[in-house]
């Protein structure tokens, strides 16, 4: 097992990678996140809200040893950071300025999900009432994105968008969402699907009723032509630092249009709580990462069969972390069957949070 640093400066605040995505082609990978700055008043998260946060790109060529980062390659609305409205004052916000210059406009289809270097991004403005969302894509390996393009409200009170989708065939993709639910609070887990190259998604069907507290950022897994795997961040009613947060799992056997809750892999995940990713392992069996927000602060992972049912017990990547500040990770498998395993960290409460990855062996 082994820690890289993907990007790390004082003073500022590197974070997020799961609002934004990892995508690989073998050896290479690009992994997408957000920059601002440490303020140590900034809350629960120690990000100084007065400053912008813009969206950043690193990419490995070697296999996530070594990492090179630079501006993320796209047209943002009025050149503002995406993802991270909750995480600026008014004046920052991408939401005040979407009708200006870059705005999402409709996707006009034709878009080859099944290119060999494709990759999606989901964006969104905030997560309170009445947020939207839209989408980019590459078919070039992240070297430059096409969009922002429009994705609808479907009568939803908002729509809080991450990156997580299935390329079903060239014309057809699967989007996983969250919507705000009917207090305009997030959230609620839906799946949304293109039958045409991109130019209109759909909306397909609900994970689960709408809960109590939240089900947010699905990570979802195809495990045959029929059944699917989602993973889902989850919090009961109540203080959002004080509540019991957890991972739950729901699996479709029709092909996304019904679902059924299979189990509880993450009982308990810290303070605040945290997303989960799952990769494929080449023996068919699921990994499950994810960041943890108790002491001792990390990122663990388990391992199940190739149902998705039965899990192991924790495995523990990291347990150095000084807070709960950490996490919201994405794992991709490189063709020797190695993991790389990339989230935002940090190793004290007053210093930076940046991007780290754990390459280790399942």
């Amino acid at each position: 097992m082994k820690h890289v640093t993907v990007y790390r400066e004082t003073g500022r605040f590197a974070g997020w990678p799961a609002n934004y995505g990892v995508w690989s082609w073998g050896d290479e990978i690009a992994l997408g996140f957000t920059l601002g700055y440490t303020d140590l008043q900034g809350g629960f998260h120690a990000r100084d809200k007065d400053r912008p946060f813009v969206n950043m790109q690193a990419r490995s060529v070697d296999g996530g040893e070594t990492w090179k980062v630079m501006d993320m390659p796209c047209k943002t609305p009025g050149n503002r950071g995406l993802s991270a409205d909750e995480h600026m004052n008014e004046g920052l916000r991408v939401g005040e300025v979407l009708d200006g210059e870059h705005g999402p406009t409709d996707c006009p289809g034709n878009v080859d999900f099944s290119h060999p270097d494709f990759a999606l991004m989901c964006a969104r403005t905030g997560l309170g009432p009445g947020v939207c969302s839209f989408w980019y894509y590459s078919q070039d390996r992240c070297q430059s994105w096409n969009g922002p393009f429009s994705l609808p409200m479907w009568g939803q009170t908002g729509i809080a968008a991450r990156t997580d989708y299935l390329v079903d065939s060239a014309d057809q993709c699967t989007l996983f969402l969250t919507a705000n639910k009917r207090n305009g609070l997030e959230g609620r887990v839906f799946a949304a699907r293109s039958y045409d190259g991109g130019r209109k998604f759909g909306f397909l069907s609900w994970l689960s009723k709408e809960p109590a507290g939240f089900q947010i950022m699905p990570a979802s897994l195809r495990l045959s032509e029929k059944r699917i795997l989602v993973a889902v961040r989850c919090t009961e009613r109540g203080e959002f630092t004080a509540s019991k947060h957890w991972i739950d799992t729901y699996l479709s056997e029709d092909d996304g249009l019904t679902w059924t809750h299979v189990g509880q892999p993450v009982p308990a995940s810290g303070q605040g709580g945290n997303p989960p990713t799952l990769t494929h392992l080449k023996d068919g069996r699921i990994v499950l990462t994810y960041g943890y927000r108790a002491a001792p602060y990390g990122i663990r992972a388990r391992i199940s069969d190739t149902t998705g049912t039965n899990w192991s017990a924790e495995i523990v990547l990291r347990k150095d972390g000084s807070n709960a500040d950490i996490g919201y990770p994405r794992t991709v498998l490189r063709p020797d069957g190695v993991l790389v395993t990339a989230y935002y960290y940090n190793d004290t409460p007053e210093g930076e949070r940046y991007i780290g990855a754990t390459i280790w062996k399942p």
